[in-house]
């Protein structure tokens, strides 16, 4: 016959373990829900697109993570503090109207990584004068601490330029 004692350890030894395994299942999120990863991914490129048309610059720069690596034709790659200077740059100049917008083109997600294809075209409006681009682009997210998705790696290169 087992002690009382005895007993006590088994009982205190599995809650132990019960808890441990509670604690663990709680501090290590499920993100399964590929749809909701999408949707937010798509939301944030929508957001930026918001932000930078209404020449917010914490706004435009908040899609960055702090360990972004650009890389864009004609320039070197840049971090996000030099990303960050040139659009801020961009949008001070009142003499230009900004409009940039995202066509979606794939969203790929696994686990905390998430690649998109995408193109985004952007217009500006300078005086009587009207220039459209295209830019076709791979941008790499990645689930921050806070749960929030932001690009740590993008490409991208313009595919043409027309005036209007």
């Amino acid at each position: 016959m087992m002690s009382l004692r005895s007993m006590r350890s088994i009982l205190h030894g599995g809650a132990l373990i019960g808890i441990c395994l509670l604690s663990v299942g709680t501090a290590v999120p499920a993100h399964a829900d590929l749809n909701a990863d999408k949707a937010a991914i798509s939301s944030r490129l929508y957001q930026w697109a918001d932000a930078f048309n209404a020449r917010d610059r914490a706004g435009t720069c908040d899609l960055f993570a702090p360990d972004l690596i650009s890389t864009v034709s004609g320039a070197p790659d840049a971090g996000r503090d030099v990303v960050c200077a040139r659009l801020a740059a961009l949008l001070a100049k009142p003499d230009m109207q900004f409009h940039y917008s995202p066509d979606i083109q794939e969203i790929i997600v696994s686990g905390d990584i998430a690649v998109v294809r995408l193109i985004w075209t952007l217009t500006v409006d300078r005086g009587n004068e009207q220039q459209s681009s295209r830019e076709t682009g791979i941008d790499i997210f990645q689930r921050q601490p806070d749960g929030r998705w932001s690009i740590i790696r993008f490409l991208a290169f313009s595919t043409d330029i027309e005036g209007s």
